[in-house]
C-alpha cells in the first residue's frame, strides 16, 4: 500500500509564506498568528450524532501497488507494448489523474491512445470525501469538562466546514465506541475514558487544506474568528495535502482532556494530534 502518514506539528507557530497549490486552493493567510478562514458560507455538523460503525471495512489487498501517471509514461517510454500496459492497468488499476488535463499530459508524453483509454476506464475514482476518526481521551475521574464544546474548522475553497462535539452530551451518552483504558503505573493510576466518533467529511478542493482544532465554552461558534484570544492560544492548526484519488482516505484526530490539578472534578482540554494516510 502506498502510505503517506502525516503527523503534523502545531502550525500556529509557523510563519511560512503562502504558496499556491496547482491542484487546489492556496493556503490560508495568517494574521497575527491567527489563520484567516473563508467568510460567508459555513456548514456546521454535530459529530456526536455520527454513526460509530460508519467507517468502511479494511480488506487485505494485493502487494502490487496501483500504477501512477508517471509510471505509466515511464513504462511506455521504456518500450512496453500497448497490450502489456493495458493489462497492467486492468489488473493493478491506476492512481492517475484521469481528468482532461491529466489525459492530455499522458498524450503529450507519448502514451498510446489505447493505454490512455485504459487509464480513463480503470483509474481510481476521484476523492469526494475523507473518512475522519475522532478519538477523545478523558484522563482522570472528573465529572465535567471546563470547555464544553470541541470544534474542528476546515477550509474547503470558499467554505468553512465546522464540526462540533457537545462534550457534556457526549459524556452522558452510552457510545458504541466507548471504552475504559487503564494506564496505571506503579506510582500513579490513570483511568482513561476513550470515545471514538467515525464520520465522513466531504471535500471539494484537492491539495492543501488547513484544519483548526479548538475547545470553547461557546456552543454557537460558526467561524474561527469568533474564538477568544485564550481559546486561539490553546488551539492547534494543521495542514494536510488532500490527494485527487487514493484507495484509502483517512484522517485521525486525537484530542485529550485531563483532570484539573486544582478543580479535580473538571477536565480541561490539553491538545490534539492529527494523522492522515492515503493509500
Amino acid at each position: 500500500m502506498i502510505l503517506q502518514a502525516l503527523t503534523v506539528a502545531l502550525a500556529l507557530a509557523s510563519s511560512q509564506s503562502p504558496r499556491v497549490d496547482t491542484h487546489g486552493a492556496p493556503p490560508l493567510e495568517v494574521h497575527a498568528g491567527v489563520p484567516v478562514f473563508p467568510n460567508g458560507n459555513a456548514a456546521t455538523i454535530n459529530i456526536v450524532q455520527w454513526d460509530a460503525n460508519a467507517l468502511p471495512p479494511i480488506y487485505e489487498r494485493s502487494d502490487q501497488l496501483p500504477l501512477t501517471d508517471e509510471e505509466v509514461a515511464k513504462l511506455s517510454r521504456a518500450g512496453f507494448g500497448v497490450p502489456q500496459l493495458v493489462k497492467m492497468i486492468e489488473q493493478r488499476r491506476c492512481a492517475c489523474d484521469a481528468s482532461a488535463d491529466g489525459l492530455i499530459r499522458l498524450k503529450q508524453q507519448g502514451v498510446a491512445p489505447d493505454v490512455i483509454h485504459a487509464v480513463s476506464t480503470h483509474a481510481l475514482a476521484p476523492n469526494r470525501w475523507l473518512d475522519l476518526l475522532v478519538t477523545l481521551d478523558f484522563t482522570g475521574e472528573s465529572r465535567i469538562a471546563r470547555e464544553g464544546f470541541l470544534y474542528f474548522f476546515l477550509d474547503d475553497g470558499d467554505i468553512t466546514r465546522v464540526y462540533t462535539a457537545n462534550i457534556p452530551e457526549l459524556l452522558r451518552r452510552s457510545n458504541a465506541h466507548d471504552t475504559m483504558i487503564d494506564r496505571s503505573d506503579i506510582m500513579i493510576a490513570h483511568t482513561v475514558r476513550r470515545i471514538e466518533l467515525p464520520g465522513r467529511v466531504p471535500l471539494r478542493i484537492y491539495g492543501k487544506h488547513q484544519l483548526l482544532v479548538a475547545a470553547s465554552a461557546n456552543p454557537t461558534l460558526t467561524h474561527p474568528s469568533q474564538l477568544t484570544a485564550a481559546e486561539r492560544a490553546k488551539s492547534q492548526l494543521y495542514t494536510f495535502d488532500y490527494p485527487r484519488s487514493s484507495i484509502t482516505s483517512l484522517c485521525r484526530i486525537t484530542a485529550g482532556y485531563r483532570r484539573d490539578e486544582v478543580l479535580v472534578y473538571q477536565w480541561h482540554f490539553k491538545g490534539s494530534r492529527l494523522e492522515c494516510e492515503w493509500n
